[in-house]
């Protein structure tokens, strides 16, 4: 990292995990196989964000960028949430100038919101509605996320030292977005409302997949609202000292979801785009 960081003038960290990386090592019992964790929730999310801080520090870098979640919460049941947060509070001890960029859950096509949906009903004719589905969320488009990035760039010193939310112009109930899905893949699967202690027996088992669709914590973070921390009018009302941006004071207005899902959801439908028209079937 110190090589990389070396001769920036700005350093933006996105590095993130939302499960634990697991490995098989032997054992000298039965079944003579273990599986043990390389790298942590809390090393990605903490101690790696913690070391580019102190290298930031260290190397003099002029702006440091880290962007976080809007999820970010020392009391909450999933502990990528409290990472987060931990992240966030040790990132600005080594380098109290970084700028904190805080979205709620992204979507886009390669996204673990939307796609999560189509994925499971891909796999499995059950899809799971955690505490059946009534948590909110407001998915912000990664474009905008990336456009907001680019705008704190053009003046960085501006930014110094703040936060910055970044938020879509609705939000939503999981169960709402799981119909959404459905509707634009065509996909039928049974939506089950599944209280969270009983989710996480099944995401229990696949937790060990090598690129796993639910984990026990992702189960603990779905059951909780993912807002930004304020109304859009408290947001307007702050006072200007130590105010919390969004992307609206940064000239970047957030897109529907409904103007970008197609485009990638559709590749879910069997028979692709043209299924449903005349004269392509």
């Amino acid at each position: 990292m110190a090589d990389l960081i070396a001769d920036a003038d700005i350093v933006i960290n996105l590095i993130g995990k939302y499960y634990d990386t697991k490995k098989l090592e032997n054992t000298d019992t039965f079944p003579y196989l273990n599986y043990s964790i390389s790298t942590s929730i809390h090393e990605a999310n903490v101690v790696v964000p913690r070391t580019i801080a102190e290298l930031c520090t260290e190397m003099q870098v002029d702006n440091l960028i880290h962007v976080s979640s809007a999820a970010a919460n020392p009391e909450s049941s999933s502990e990528w949430a409290r990472t987060k947060y931990e992240g966030e509070q040790e990132v600005l001890k080594a380098y109290p100038w970084a700028t904190i960029v805080r979205p709620t859950q992204m979507f886009g096509h390669e996204d673990k919101l939307l796609n999560w949906f189509a994925n499971m009903a891909g796999r499995f004719p059950v899809v799971p509605l955690i505490d059946g589905g009534h948590a909110l969320t407001q998915p912000v488009w990664v474009d905008d996320v990336a456009r907001t990035i680019n705008r704190i760039i053009d003046d960085p010193e501006m930014f110094e030292g703040r936060r910055v939310d970044c938020f879509g112009p609705q939000d939503y109930s999981y169960a709402e977005l799981a119909r959404f899905v459905y509707d634009i893949t065509g996909q039928d699967p049974t939506l089950s409302e599944v209280p969270s202690q009983v989710a996480n027996y099944a995401a229990g088992v696949l937790q060990y997949e090598g690129n796993p669709l639910m984990t026990p914590d992702l189960v603990n973070l779905w059951s909780e609202d993912y807002l930004p921390e304020m109304t859009p009018e408290e947001y307007e009302s702050q006072p200007k000292k130590d105010k919390v941006f969004t992307m609206k004071d940064l000239g970047v207005e957030s897109t529907p979801i409904e103007k970008v899902a197609f485009k990638y959801l559709h590749r879910f439908r069997k028979g692709g785009h043209f299924i449903l028209a005349e004269g392509y079937h």
